[in-house]
């Protein structure tokens, strides 16, 4: 058993082609006519913000990685894939402002709910416009006209700008035709216009954009604007460090925040209307090739527009509110959490499920005095976390404290760095993981102080494992699986992975607990390997596998493998899957699906069977998802669940309703495309959230 029982191996799936993929499914959701309408327009700017991260993160991935291999060879080919990539995103650009225009504003004019330009304003609205610009918006522009003692001004990463060709000459006399007024982020991008000057039942909203158009002759003392746009620009945002030179990681990081934003183009946006001359200019500005070119059919930054949906005043547009649930049956509120875990491990199925019991055991842990330390892995916890609070709060109480705090979680590493610095402030030890690795896993360790029957005094272990971050409020918005235990093996096995980040030696080899980059990428090919040969030998051969990505190679190999072998293979993959399934001969025993509902899933569920007894299945829950980077160069967990009531739950509610789901799921095809399922059919996150939440 040392390698996957693949005999032939198909071509695997773009990448970057999948990714869009998932975007298109997102899209999807804007459209359809179950969906309030309000979230219909939330999907729109969900969809921008992926795409800003895959313009800002992949692609700009894929441009170098394409530049090292290439060079300057046109036929190779990666440009041929990645002009194929970029084409495919041009149309999806086209199709989110086509429902954006087509349907969604038609729609939210029909509630009352209108956006006005310029031309659509009256009188009275107009004024109010003017007064506006005059007080709030003008004070903080400065346009810049471009001539050899005032250069091209830098541009930040997503910043809303300006290009203007003004006619005439400037107060000195000259012809300097062009200027560029940049947009401050502070600016409201979307205003609500008082209800006096709208009809009786209508909202009226008017974009900054338009604002600023309609007063671009005013920033330049009367000159004739001849043409203009709003611009926009996408760059590199990754930070590079090379982490062997550096000698204070969170220094470098905080050093490498401020030059981010000022990264390589890599993506152009500007108006339909824009004209030639124009974008050629900012294209020769920013050094980019004309496919970099989007020219789209509104605003160029539709990510800004949840400022409209959280002004409107309409509960009846947006999905009813939920209140998720408390385990009551599990544990009682009042109830003391370290003698509950005693009886055994307590699941937590969110968002369907409070995060609160997650907060109550760190807190009970931070105010009970028999509790001697705390450990915890900190990724993404946002600039507010009630969880950071405690755990400051404890090292203040004299706890011992140590905080894994992952400085380069991408988008998260300002906030992470302020919190590590508020730690280290109260004497937490806190270390920032392994050199060359993320610390990806979720763990919380908890040690207390016990006396047993005879009055013998012991430490015990607690502990939180999680598929998702210490993040409440993101516990509200996607699905994971939190377990809290006290179960002697699996909670040494979690503070031996805490001993290594700290000491940086391998500890043990941990009884039950999978780790990367050590144990769990050999041992998840290793239970393929075993369930191809139960298919072989004709004993009942089932995989389960619920990410959201795939896209590992060896991983892929092996699930090949064990379906070629005769077993049956279903998987759940949210996001990109480079696998094709359905091809004949090689893949048509895979099943891949995709669910794209209310909530974002997120939840990474494993599941293996290679015999008749129930000593030969297994089910993990892990931190990672199936990707090189997280088998290989991040610090990953995978556990058991051991408990045979605990493993049947997770498969009635984490597999079993997403394979049935004819609702919110997509079937992927063998050439990557996707097809909707029944719409009117079983929805597994809304029979979850029928069976744990309350509304309101």
């Amino acid at each position: 058993m040392n390698q996957p029982l693949a005999s032939v191996l198909p071509v695997l799936l773009n990448r970057e082609r999948a990714i869009l993929e998932f975007n298109r499914r997102v899209l999807a959701q804007a459209s359809r006519p179950d969906v309030p309408l309000l979230e219909r327009l939330r999907y729109i700017t969900i969809v921008s913000s992926n795409m800003d991260e895959f313009f800002e993160v992949r692609f700009a991935d894929a441009l170098e990685a394409m530049r090292d291999a290439a060079g300057d060879n046109a036929a190779d080919p990666q440009r041929s894939a990645l002009r194929q990539v970029a084409a495919e995103a041009h149309a999806l650009i086209d199709a989110q402002y086509g429902v954006f225009n087509e349907e969604l504003m038609p729609a939210l004019q029909r509630e009352g709910i209108v956006i006005l330009n310029h031309a659509e304003r009256n009188e009275a609205q107009r004024q109010w416009v003017a007064r506006f610009f005059e007080q709030q918006v003008r004070p903080l522009l400065v346009p810049v006209g471009l001539d050899p003692a005032h250069p091209f001004p830098l541009v930040a990463n997503k910043s809303l700008n300006f290009i203007v060709r003004l006619g005439g000459r400037d107060a000195f006399g000259r012809q300097n035709a062009i200027a560029i007024v940049k947009v401050p982020r502070a600016l409201p991008r979307v205003i609500r216009l008082p209800a006096a000057l709208m009809p009786t039942g209508m909202q009226g909203f008017v974009l900054l954009s338009s604002v600023i158009r309609a007063h671009l002759g005013d920033l330049f003392g009367g000159r004739p604007v001849e043409a203009f746009s709003q611009f926009r620009v996408t760059r590199d945002s990754d930070i590079e460090l090379d982490d062997e030179d550096v000698a204070n990681l969170r220094q470098a990081l905080r050093d490498g925040l401020t030059t981010r934003h000022f990264g390589q183009a890599i993506r152009l946006e500007v108006v339909q209307s824009c004209p030639e001359a124009l974008w050629r200019l900012l294209l020769e500005q920013f050094q980019l090739p004309l496919a970099a070119l989007y020219k789209v059919n509104g605003p160029v930054n539709l990510v800004r527009l949840t400022e409209l949906i959280d002004q409107v005043e309409a509960p009846a547009l947006r999905f009813a509110p939920l209140t998720p649930g408390w385990p009551q049956h599990d544990w009682p509120e009042g109830a003391c959490i370290f003698e509950r875990l005693g009886r055994g491990d307590l699941l937590l199925h969110h968002p369907f499920q409070s995060f609160e019991p997650v907060v109550r055991f760190l807190r009970a842990a931070v105010h009970d005095p028999e509790v001697l330390a705390i450990k915890q892995t900190v990724y993404r916890t946002g600039a507010q976390s009630e969880l950071m609070e405690l755990l400051i709060e404890a090292a203040r109480r004299g706890k011992e404290v140590t905080a894994v705090v992952e400085l380069k979680a991408r988008f998260d590493e300002e906030a992470n760095i302020n919190w590590a610095e508020r730690l280290e402030a109260v004497g937490v030890q806190v270390v920032y993981g392994i050199v060359g690795f993320k610390t990806h896993a979720k763990l919380m360790v908890v040690t207390r102080r016990e006396r047993g029957r005879r009055g013998a005094v012991a430490l015990r272990r607690y502990a939180h494992l999680s598929t998702g971050n210490y993040n409440p409020k993101t516990a509200r918005l996607y699905t994971d699986v939190g377990m809290l235990t006290a179960d002697p093996h699996l909670t040494a096995d979690a503070d031996a992975v805490f001993q290594e980040l700290t000491s940086l030696t391998r500890v043990r080899q941990p009884r039950y607990l999978l780790s990367s980059p050590f144990a769990l990428h050999s041992r998840l090919v290793a239970l393929l390997i075993l369930v191809g040969e139960a298919a072989r030998a004709g004993r009942p051969a089932r995989v389960v596998i619920k990410v959201n990505a795939l896209t590992e190679p060896a991983l892929i190999a092996a699930l090949i493998g064990a379906a070629q072998a005769g077993a049956k293979v279903d998987l759940i993959v949210r996001g990109a899957c480079m696998l094709p399934p359905g091809l004949p001969g090689v893949t048509d025993r895979i099943r891949v699906r995709s669910v794209v509902g209310r909530f974002l899933e997120h939840t990474r569920v494993l599941y293996f069977r290679w015999g008749e007894s129930e000593a030969d299945e297994v089910l993990y829950l892990s931190s990672a998802d199936w990707m090189g980077r997280n088998m290989f160069r991040r610090i990953e967990v995978a556990w058991p669940v051991r408990d045979a009531a605990l493993r049947q739950r997770v498969i009635d509610e984490c597999l079993v309703p997403y394979l049935h789901d004819g609702c919110d799921a997509w079937t992927q095809r063998a050439d990557g495309r996707y097809e909707r399922e029944d719409s009117q059919g079983h929805s597994a996150q809304r029979a979850l959230a029928a069976r744990y939440m309350q509304p309101g």
